[in-house]
């Protein structure tokens, strides 16, 4: 097994994933600007020091892709319904989350759809787990990724966005991991999105 903490390339992209995302959450008011520009600078970082992986048809990674997104959506959705029967205290937190960090000018639901959600699956998924596949099993990949990706939801000081993002960073994980198909796991994080954001959102 090869040393993965010698690949700088890989240490140096989580490094600068913390500090972006560090203060893209500092200042609410700014949050839309600061985490369009963050995902830019990732994207950048990521297609210069990895290929983008595409193994599947495009039939395939779009009928999967929206399946998976619909099937993510639904899990969400039976969370929340969940919390609100059983009257759980997350409720007014997942409230909150909607209040601070949902988009609500026409340019938040553009670049969500065409910056952020793909360029959090070219970052976290294209990039940083494909660099681990390199040193690890698929398991310990898969699960050293979710929690990288989880981890810099931290820096909002939201606990239920660190555990959705630690549910759907799993799903989109074992995605990338079975299909290597990079355009699949942003078909399925853009329809994921629309849904929690646009169509059918849980607040």
């Amino acid at each position: 097994m090869k040393n993965w903490m010698a690949d700088r390339r890989l240490l140096i992209g989580i490094l600068i994933a913390h500090l972006l995302l560090f203060f893209t959450f500092e200042d609410k008011t700014v949050f839309w600007y600061i985490f369009t520009a963050t995902m830019l600078v990732l994207i950048s970082y990521s297609i210069i020091h990895e290929e983008i992986e595409d193994n599947t048809s495009t039939f395939s990674y779009l009928s999967i892709g929206i399946a998976s997104g619909l099937g993510l959506f639904g899990l969400f959705w039976l969370g929340s319904f969940l919390i609100d029967v059983l009257n759980l205290p997350f409720s007014s937190q997942i409230t909150r989350l909607y209040n601070q960090f949902s988009p609500d000018l026409f340019w938040h639901y553009l670049v969500l759809v065409l910056i952020i959600a793909p360029g959090e699956e070219i970052f976290w998924r294209g990039f940083i787990q494909k660099r681990l596949s390199k040193y690890f099993s698929t398991k310990m990949t898969v699960g050293l990724s979710v929690l990288l990706y989880a981890s810099v939801h931290l820096w909002s000081g939201q606990f239920i966005l660190v555990l959705a993002a630690i549910i759907a960073g799993l799903a989109w994980s074992i995605l990338y991991a079975w299909k290597r198909s990079l355009p699949l796991v942003i078909v399925s994080h853009i329809v994921f999105d629309l849904l929690l954001f646009v169509f059918l959102p849980l607040r």
